[in-house]
């Protein structure tokens, strides 16, 4: 009888696990920790194209364009950790809490998700088990272990958004979202307006107040100094762009960062409503 060796070409391998999140290390001690929910339009193979065709998975509406490459050149610049999504945001959207009804989009900008029709609760509870908590769970670890150092992280993430929505054009080249902490956001926002060659929004053209978002879960729960930057995607869709940004936030962080009321855990609560005290 021939034995079958575990190298054997009849054998059939386990698809490897689909990875959550990428993590760039970085030094701790620079105080800062980059975030980047949207970063990636991929699918595990075992949910195909959710039935959309690759032109809909290259929209907004799959990923933020442009968002993932200026994070990375920014943590490789300032030396600092970064945690990515490995997933598309069509798959589960690791910026919405586990109890919003946008967590799992049946709809996105006109385009119906056919893999997504269906999902039922077990489903989305998949998705959570697989994808959406391992990626916060990797941003808890990050955090922690800057505490562990006696480091109190402030947390930048980072987004883009459409030039163009519903036929109107943004003026904005960049907006800064934040809730009820305003110790990062005013710094941040004071520091981009000053070249005089941006329109920076200011919670526009959305609102940073979501409760259970990425932000709220990690930073004002937590008391943490933080804020959300959303760039035009126009702006950071090659990688020049992406350059450009990473080299102008480098340069201006630093001198942000080292305001000691940043690294300090304090209670500002939430627009939201009531949060629990730290």
């Amino acid at each position: 009888m021939r034995r079958l060796s575990t190298d054997d070409s009849t054998t059939t391998a386990a698809p490897p696990p689909f990875p959550a999140f990428e993590r760039i290390p970085g030094t701790l001690e620079v105080g800062l920790i980059l975030l980047c929910d949207h970063a990636s339009n991929a699918l595990p193979p075992a949910y195909g194209s959710l039935g959309l065709p690759k032109a809909e998975l290259e929209r907004h509406i799959g990923y933020d364009i442009g968002a993932a490459g200026v994070t990375r050149m920014l943590a490789h610049r300032l030396g600092c950790p970064a945690v990515l999504s490995r997933f598309s945001r069509l798959l589960i959207d690791p910026n919405r809490g586990e109890d919003d009804p946008t967590l799992v989009m049946r709809l996105s900008d006109g385009a119906v998700i056919p893999g997504n029709r269906h999902a039922d609760a077990a489903e989305i509870e998949r998705r959570l088990a697989l994808f959406h908590r391992p990626y916060h769970d990797a941003i808890h670890a990050e955090i922690e272990a800057a505490l562990a150092q006696g480091v109190v992280p402030v947390l930048l993430s980072i987004h883009s958004f459409t030039p163009v929505w519903r036929g109107l054009a943004r003026p904005w080249h960049a907006a800064v979202l934040w809730d009820s902490d305003p110790r990062f956001t005013r710094e941040l926002i004071d520091a981009l307006e000053a070249p005089g060659d941006l329109i920076v929004g200011d919670n526009e053209p959305y609102d940073g107040a979501l409760r259970g978002d990425c932000l709220f879960r990690h930073a004002t729960l937590r008391g943490l100094a933080n804020t959300l930057l959303e760039i035009r995607q126009d702006l950071i869709a090659e990688v020049e762009g992406q350059r450009a940004w990473a080299d102008r936030l480098a340069g201006l962080l630093p001198d942000i960062l080292a305001r000691p009321e940043l690294h300090e855990a304090s209670a500002y609560g939430s627009r939201t409503g009531p949060v629990p005290p730290i």
